[in-house]
């Protein structure tokens, strides 16, 4: 029998039989962990198993290659949030990237503390903007752990370190203004705040995300996926709808 127990943060919960569950949350010590929680989907437990709550957990399994049994006792419920259409699109797709991406039982520190802090400035900001930067940083984040993280470092054409304005959107590296010349219109917009930090516009922001965007259908999620990347499509229309 093999057991663990840990704080989690449940980014996915999908129907199984009757009455259960089957959960897939992230830990810091294991990543992302599929549990069995029996009665699931019954009142007591649908409050608990919610995208983004966070939820002191038990996994057992007899063997290594068996789906283990979860309990969840919740931590930090964010069910108020899903009321509101963005914080809830904000969690919806921030949690099902992160179920849809991350091969299980693999630890990603990283991504625990980051998810975890975009969910918290979610809850916390009182404008989205204040966290849709966080959102955009957290898929790069994603991308780079995962193995294909933009070099965001130096132009490619000239070696130069400032200036970076662009990036080419087949080998995910940077490009100056000036290295860019008249193929200036084939690459992506670089915006300021992901190389040199700073505030961000809502142009700048929505920049980084067709940015992010670009490289996550091309390299993480299958098209055939749809519904994942439609998640995100929601989110980003209600953004803008938000800010015109």
């Amino acid at each position: 029998m093999t057991s663990l127990a840990t704080t989690a943060i449940i980014c996915s919960v999908r129907a199984h039989g009757e009455h259960g569950a089957i959960v897939r949350a992230l830990t810091a010590e294991a990543g992302l962990l599929p549990g069995y929680v029996q009665g699931g989907r019954s009142t007591r437990m649908r409050p608990v198993l919610m995208a983004g709550n966070i939820v002191r957990g038990i996994f057992r399994a007899r063997t290594e290659d068996q789906l283990a049994s979860l309990s969840a006792e919740l931590l930090r419920s964010r069910g108020p949030l899903l009321g509101e259409p963005l914080p809830a699109a904000a969690i919806d797709w921030a949690c099902a990237f992160t179920a849809a991406t991350l091969p299980e039982g693999h630890p990603y520190p990283a991504l625990y503390s980051a998810l975890s802090a975009v969910l918290d400035a979610v809850e916390a900001a009182p404008a989205a903007r204040g966290w849709a930067v966080a959102l955009v940083r957290y898929e790069l984040l994603v991308l780079a752990e995962l193995g294909f993280g933009l070099d965001l470092s130096e132009c490619a054409a000239t070696g130069a370190t400032d200036d970076l304005a662009f990036v080419s959107p087949r080998t995910g590296r940077a490009v100056s203004a000036a290295g860019a010349g008249v193929h200036a219109q084939r690459l992506l917009p670089l915006p300021a705040f992901l190389t040199v930090g700073g505030e961000a516009s809502w142009a700048d922001i929505f920049s980084g995300f067709a940015l992010t965007g670009h490289f996550i259908e091309t390299s993480l999620v299958d098209p055939r996926r749809a519904e994942i990347l439609a998640a995100r499509e929601r989110l980003i229309e209600r953004l803008k709808r938000a800010v015109a």
